[in-house]
């Protein structure tokens, strides 16, 4: 259903969000909204709900109370037909890359293309060769995903993710796993496609080299209190926010990082 009060420029709304396993509250009340173009990291000390967050984000699960407004539409309560809609215009990007093994890297775009799209086989092939060139991967079509560095990897995903155009790109810990050098172009990667491809996105992420050079806007959920203690642009948060998120943001500062 569409939303009267969802603004133009805000692309995702999240009002008074509950998400529990079972009897088991995880996080509670979480209402923020994501601008059009912007970049929201989620951030928060493990075992927080980061990562539950961004299934709930992306249509994986179902919310135990509130609402995940997606463009004036409300995700969980809209039609099936409607959130496969929704589902179509969003690409994630899963922590370990989440690649078929078996299939080459261009197999593994053409899949989700074949899902969604009536492409021939040929036009399948071509958009998946683009999309590999956008993440750098140009000559590594036929290259099986054991046969690449794990930053290779991760890049190859995101040209999954970026397969059909979507407007909004979900990522859960892209650097994790990656040395700095590797990690450092990842988020040079993901700054180029969000100013190529317009998109929104939304990063579940601990890394502080990552948060600093990406976000536009975060948020920090506190597994104590079980809900979002912290909204803002992460520099502005090392000032503003409580100490437990300035903690959290100046980790490494004593080291001399």
């Amino acid at each position: 259903m569409t939303d009267p009060i969802q603004a133009n420029d805000v692309h995702i709304d999240v009002r008074e969000l509950t998400m529990a396993y079972g009897d088991y509250v995880i996080q509670r009340d979480l209402t923020f909204q994501v601008k059009r173009g912007e970049t929201l990291v989620i951030m928060g000390g493990s075992g927080c709900g980061k990562t539950t967050l961004l299934r709930h984000l992306v249509g994986l699960k179902e919310p135990v109370h509130g609402r995940v407004i997606i463009d004036g539409i409300s995700y969980w309560e809209s039609e099936p037909e409607e959130q496969v809609r929704l589902r179509r215009r969003s690409g994630v990007l899963f922590q370990s890359g989440a690649l078929w093994s078996s299939m080459t890297l261009a197999e593994n775009i053409e899949l989700l293309l074949a899902e969604y799209t009536s492409l021939s086989a040929a036009d399948l092939r071509e958009v998946a060769r683009l999309k590999l060139a956008l993440v750098g991967l140009s000559g590594f079509e036929d290259f099986y995903p054991s046969e690449i560095s794990g930053g290779m990897q991760k890049r190859a995903g995101l040209a999954r993710a970026i397969a059909l155009d979507p407007d909004i790109l979900y990522f859960d810990e892209p650097s994790a796993g990656l040395d700095p050098i590797s990690s450092r172009r990842l988020d040079e990667l993901i700054l180029e496609l969000r100013t190529s491809l317009g998109s929104t996105i939304v990063v579940v992420s601990h890394e502080l080299a990552s948060i600093f050079t990406i976000a536009t806007d975060s948020i920090f959920l506190d597994a104590d209190s079980r809900t979002m203690i912290a909204q803002g642009p992460p520099r502005e948060l090392l000032h503003s926010a409580p100490p437990k998120v300035q903690e959290f943001l100046r980790r490494g500062e004593a080291a001399g990082d």
